[in-house]
């Protein structure tokens, strides 16, 4: 399941030009779930478009995001075999020098051994050199699911450079290609 973080009026971070991140994710998710079907993976999207998917009856941006995450829960939660690579951008704007990808993962096993594989994947192609980390118990959704979760921040908006470089195709298309290389280190593995 590909996760493209936030997406209709939960914009997410922001970049200092507007820039918002949910259509950076979206970007990401769609090149990633573009090669994962080339090669022959079934995957299923959480969205396909700008939009969130709350459910009729929430009205404020609050129910709309509760709902949000609810829906995108039940989604993974009902995907048979599920991994969950989930697709944001970060920000720090109190360190705007602050820059790179870094993978975090769920409790769920092997979720620590995919993300491994997605950060050295990303560090190799983007000159990086974080280290992943277990998600804490405050992000619902890696919380809530029952399957291996892999969150990918895939750059900092805080960042005025990082931020130009993840608006433009080429670099979404070197992430998405960093993250499949990381899957594909990690199922090679397991045969």
């Amino acid at each position: 399941v590909i996760d493209a973080g936030h997406g209709g009026e939960d914009g997410g971070a922001v970049a200092a030009d507007g820039t918002v991140e949910s259509g950076i994710n979206l970007a990401i998710a769609q090149d990633l779930d573009a090669l994962l079907r080339f090669l022959g993976c079934e995957t299923r999207m959480t969205r396909t478009e700008d939009a969130a998917i709350y459910s009729d009856g929430a009205r404020t941006l609050r129910e709309k995001k509760a709902s949000d995450l609810k829906n995108r829960v039940a989604l993974v939660n009902e995907t048979p075999n599920a991994v969950l690579l989930s697709i944001h951008q970060n920000s720090l704007p109190s360190h705007p020098s602050t820059h790179g990808a870094q993978v975090f993962f769920n409790a769920v096993d092997p979720a620590g051994e995919v993300a491994q594989g997605v950060q050295q994947a990303l560090n190799m192609s983007l000159d990086g050199g974080k280290t992943v980390k277990a998600m804490d118990g405050g992000v619902y959704l890696m919380k809530q699911i029952r399957c291996p979760g892999v969150l990918v921040e895939c750059g900092f908006l805080s960042n005025d450079k990082e931020a130009a470089h993840l608006q433009t195709e080429e670099h979404q298309r070197r992430l998405a290609t960093a993250i499949l290389a990381g899957l594909l280190q990690y199922s090679t593995k397991e045969g």
